[in-house]
């Protein structure tokens, strides 16, 4: 296996995703499109949110990267749901961290979206 197939995997396990989807390729640009806005939605507000705020919007983005095989995502946003139980600065730092995530994510689904 390649390393840029690697990569991709560890950002979005499409095995995982086309289960999830019962192999159907629509329904897969579907999720992925509604979690890529969401995703965006989310991290969007996490950076005005205060730490309840964090803690609720890392929450729900953790269980919709998990349900589409975003693990580096879901590992994030896990990451800054603790971060917002502690300091500002832990909390500012986690969701930095999480955003970054998403942006990778957020690449390879708009490349999967372009060429499928």
């Amino acid at each position: 296996m390649d390393s840029a197939v690697q990569v991709n995997e560890a950002v979005l396990d499409r095995t995982h995703l086309a289960r999830m989807t019962l192999g159907n390729r629509n329904l897969e640009q579907e999720v992925l499109a509604l979690f890529d806005r969401q995703a965006e939605l989310l991290v969007g507000r996490m950076r005005k949110a205060d730490g309840n705020g964090v803690l609720a919007l890392a929450h729900a983005l953790k269980g919709s990267a998990a349900g589409i095989g975003a693990g580096a995502v879901a590992r994030a946003a896990e990451a800054t749901e603790r971060a917002a139980r502690g300091t500002a600065e832990e909390c500012s730092a986690a969701v930095d961290r999480l955003a970054e995530a998403v942006t990778q994510a957020r690449a390879l689904i708009a490349d999967l979206l372009r060429h499928t």
